[in-house]
């Protein structure tokens, strides 16, 4: 199947290079230098279990995803409209699109954009750009895909690439269970700057993750959202299973670049805000981290 992953970075690049190595003609849309690396070198793939070269195609244009079945949208929940309309003139009606982003509602966000099945995908991997054309595993790499046409096929097609996967009518629950392990880590990993082994031995930081856990499943319930398992345990877990994983948002503000916060504890402030329940916790760092950009990043960049 041709396959093109819209958003080449950390996510986008280690799945779209899972598919890739297991034979799927995969092209990846991205940014100039990574770009530029992956035609010359193919994408080095760095993973727990294998480090490989994978040649793959690579464009800077929205026009690579023309022909492809399967589109791995990827790109930051604050670009997600804009990258969007970029590639919908060069969709085929029958593409499926999977929302492999932070947040609860971009799908809903690109089904109003695209014609074409838009599946919500819940992504559980740590991984970063360790370079141009240089995906670096971390650890765990579990696909939950939401129901849609051709969900099945696409879910194949990763099993296949040796990447864990189910499909689940569940989906929204388990997106807002992501979304409670990102509201709890994010901020935190960001305006410290550390990974999450060491972000947890700090004082106090249990108490504050248990206050933004218990603010996002009252702001759940409140939404009629059922958060599956125990998140608490879900949120001490994930210390144990990437504790040398920075959040996404420490690396997008240790690189100049503005962070996906809006979507995560903003999130909930919003939806806090407009159901009647109190998000303190989430406020904070929502307001934190806003201010760490405003010192580090130049009006109109990032």
């Amino acid at each position: 199947m041709k396959i093109a992953v819209m958003g080449a970075g950390a996510v986008g690049c280690y799945y779209g290079g899972m598919l890739a190595r297991a034979g799927h003609a995969v092209t990846l849309i991205g940014r100039p230098r990574h770009v530029e690396a992956v035609r010359r070198d193919g994408l080095l793939l760095d993973t727990q279990a294998f480090r490989a070269r994978v040649p793959m195609a690579a464009t800077s244009d929205a026009m690579g995803v023309r022909g492809a079945g399967l589109v791995l949208f990827c790109v930051k929940s604050t670009d997600t409209e804009a990258a969007a309309a970029e590639m919908a003139p060069y969709l085929s009606p029958d593409t499926l699109v999977l929302s492999l982003q932070n947040g609860v509602d971009n799908c809903q966000r690109l089904q109003a954009v695209l014609s074409q099945p838009v599946a919500p995908t819940v992504v559980y991997v740590a991984s970063e750009m360790a370079g141009p054309g240089h995906v670096k595993h971390h650890g765990r790499g579990e696909l939950v895909i939401g129901p849609a046409a051709g969900s099945e096929a696409a879910a194949a097609l990763f099993a296949e690439a040796g990447v864990p996967v189910q499909v689940s009518p569940h989906v929204m629950g388990a997106l807002w269970a992501k979304l409670i392990l990102n509201c709890a880590y994010n901020a935190l990993s960001a305006i410290a700057q550390l990974p999450y082994g060491r972000l947890v031995e700090g004082e106090g930081v249990d108490s504050v993750m248990c206050d933004v856990v218990n603010e996002c499943l009252a702001v759940a319930r409140a939404d009629g959202i059922t958060v599956p398992g125990n998140e608490w345990d879900a949120v001490q877990r994930i210390a144990r299973t990437m504790p040398t994983q920075f959040s996404s948002t420490a690396q997008d503000l240790a690189r100049g670049k503005r962070s996906e916060i809006d979507h995560l504890n903003g999130y909930v402030l919003r939806r806090g805000q407009a159901l009647g329940v109190p998000t303190p916790a989430n406020r904070v760092l929502h307001t934190l981290v806003k201010l760490v950009e405003m010192a580090r990043i130049p009006p109109g960049a990032g």
